[in-house]
Parts: C-alpha cells; sequence; structure tokens
C-alpha cells in the first residue's frame, strides 16, 4: 500500500425505524499526497456519507461491513481508521491529519465563543503553537481567503457574519492546521463567483506549498475540471466511473457521468436546452436490482435489471461500471 490514502470496499449501513440503509455499497479508491480527488453525484448520492467516513464522523447507528478499510500512510506509518478506540485516538486524525469544510459553516462554529477564540484553540491543540503564534496564522488565513478587516473579524461570533463571510472563515479554519488530507463538501455553494475561484485558487497553492491532499465533494462538474486531477462519480452509494478529470469528461463511460455532463450549461451555445437525468434518484430503502441506474438509464437492456455490472478498465486509469462497455456497444 502506498500513497496517502487507500480506501477498500467501504461498506456503511445505518439502522432506521424504516429498516437497514445502505448509504455506501463497496467503495475503493486511492489518493496520493498534493492530488486532488472529485467526489460527484446528485444529492443522496452518498458523496458526503463517504467523506465523514474517513473520520468517522458518521452517526452511532452506522454500521461498516466486515470488509470495509480504511487506512492512512504518513512517514511510514499505517494508520487503520477503523481500529482507532476513543477520542485522543481519533484526535490525530480530526483536525490533525484530516480536517473537514462541511456544507453548513454554522456546523463548526460555537455560537457563544468568537470564530477567532476557536481557531486559535484549534491551533494550539493540533500544532502545539503559542497564542501570539497562533492568533497571526489565524488572521493570516483569514485574508488569505478574502475577508477584510481580519483583525477585526477575528474578535467577532459567527452569527455576526454574512453566510458567504461564515463560509470563508470555516475554510480559514479548516487550512490553518495545514492538514495532510482536506476534505471539502461543496465548500463554494454559498459563495459568489469571484470569491468562489478566489478559495479554488487558493487550495490550489496549499496543494502545491504544503503538498496537502482533497476531497472535493460537489455536485457541479464544471467546478471539478477547474479543480481536481482525477474524478469519482458516485450514483446511490457506488462509484459508478472514476479516472483522470480530463478523460472522464471528454469521454465519459458511463450514462449517469453522461447525463451530467449534458445537465451542464453551455457557454458556447447559450440556445441549447438544457437536459436533466431523467427521473429521480431512488430512495436507498429501495435500492433497484442489477445496475443501480437501470431506471434512470437511457440505455439500459434486459441484463441491467438483474445483473450488477463489473467495474472495467475503458483507458489507462478509467473505469466505468456499464454492461454497455463490455462490447463497445455505445460510443462512449
Amino acid at each position: 500500500m502506498g500513497g496517502l490514502l487507500t480506501v477498500r470496499d467501504l461498506t456503511l449501513r445505518f439502522s432506521t425505524d424504516e429498516g437497514l440503509i445502505t448509504a455506501v455499497d463497496g467503495v475503493s479508491f486511492d489518493l496520493e499526497p498534493g492530488e486532488v480527488l472529485g467526489l460527484v453525484g446528485e444529492s443522496g448520492s452518498g458523496k458526503s456519507v463517504t467523506a465523514k467516513s474517513l473520520m468517522r464522523l458518521n452517526s452511532g447507528n452506522a454500521r461498516y461491513g466486515p470488509e470495509s478499510r480504511m487506512h492512512l500512510h504518513l512517514d511510514g506509518e499505517d494508520i487503520d481508521i477503523l481500529a482507532l478506540q476513543g477520542a485522543r485516538a481519533m484526535r490525530k486524525v480530526r483536525g490533525d491529519i484530516i480536517s473537514m469544510i462541511f456544507q453548513e459553516p454554522m456546523a463548526s462554529f460555537a455560537p457563544a465563543i468568537s470564530i477567532g477564540a476557536q481557531m486559535v484553540e484549534m491551533l494550539q491543540l493540533h500544532r502545539g503553537l503559542s497564542r501570539k503564534e497562533a492568533k497571526r496564522r489565524s488572521v493570516e488565513m483569514l485574508e488569505r481567503v478574502g475577508i477584510s478587516e481580519a483583525a477585526r473579524r477575528f474578535d467577532q461570533y459567527a452569527f455576526e457574519l454574512s453566510g458567504g463571510m461564515r463560509q470563508r472563515a470555516m475554510i480559514a479554519m479548516a487550512l490553518s492546521t495545514r492538514p495532510r488530507l482536506l476534505i471539502a463538501d461543496e465548500p463554494t455553494t454559498a459563495l459568489d463567483v469571484t470569491i468562489q475561484a478566489q478559495v479554488i485558487d487558493l487550495m490550489k497553492d496549499l496543494v502545491r506549498e504544503f503538498g496537502m491532499a482533497i476531497i472535493f465533494i460537489t455536485h457541479d462538474l464544471g467546478v471539478i475540471a477547474q479543480t481536481a486531477d482525477r474524478v469519482a462519480v458516485m450514483y446511490l452509494g457506488n462509484i459508478v466511473e472514476k479516472g483522470p478529470v480530463a478523460d472522464v469528461i471528454r469521454r465519459a463511460g458511463h450514462p449517469y457521468t453522461r447525463g451530467l455532463i449534458s445537465a451542464l450549461p453551455k457557454l458556447d451555445d447559450l440556445d441549447s436546452p438544457l437536459m436533466p437525468v431523467p427521473g429521480d434518484i431512488p430512495s436507498p430503502l429501495e435500492r433497484p436490482s442489477g445496475c443501480v441506474f437501470h431506471t434512470r438509464c437511457p440505455v439500459a437492456e434486459a441484463r441491467c435489471r438483474t445483473v450488477i455490472p463489473e467495474t472495467r478498465q475503458l483507458r489507462s486509469g478509467h473505469r466505468a461500471a456499464c454492461h454497455l462497455n463490455a462490447a463497445d456497444e455505445v460510443a462512449l
């Protein structure tokens, strides 16, 4: 095992009053230091649950499958994430090795403690900085994510900031510890396009500067095209396609990926209609048999309803789980 992160056969189920829900089903991927991996898919596809699994942040009724494996590889040390026990052991992973930017900024801030005090506390806990040095780094990071008058904002509370500014402060807090892996869950959703570009540029700078790896979660393939090195497309808890981002976007091998690309607006042809993926993503309580996408697939055949497709290599590093790829029966 090499690289920074290895995930193999990750399966996660939740016990609910309605029954057992499979949220993630046999997901596998690797991540190298300094690499940006995009996780793409509609809401409910399992992107955030997969990412939270890396920090064991899913709720107490979550159950990992017996074959699930998640390992971090750091300076010759192998850390089995699923084997870690207790808050002290998990603290090394949460906030030290891995930081996460959540979709909802208020989930990251204690309302009765100033933003600066929370950033300083985290830096003292995970990086052992003095209060003075922790404050200096915190103000610097607030400035780098585009917050004006950062020294004054440092002493404010989350409820005193606008939604977009809270989002930027949360990004600054996650980046301030300079983690080895940053999980960014829809980090630019609440930001206008100019700040969005600024934040994406900042992440790229930190990747170059510190060799930090990023898992970038979004439903927007346009953002992934500008940000990621590789992309994994998720649908109903499965990775249906993964590979180098340019190859996947230009030569998509799965009908779902092609549907997501067709749904993007085309700036060079403003009159062309948007083509949404037909239908809705099924409930995880009612997972389709066979290929999980067959209920919405425009090219589905009889076998797609009963036979789970193998994940096949299409080109170097580019794999997709679709029956039609087996004999090149559709143009890729």
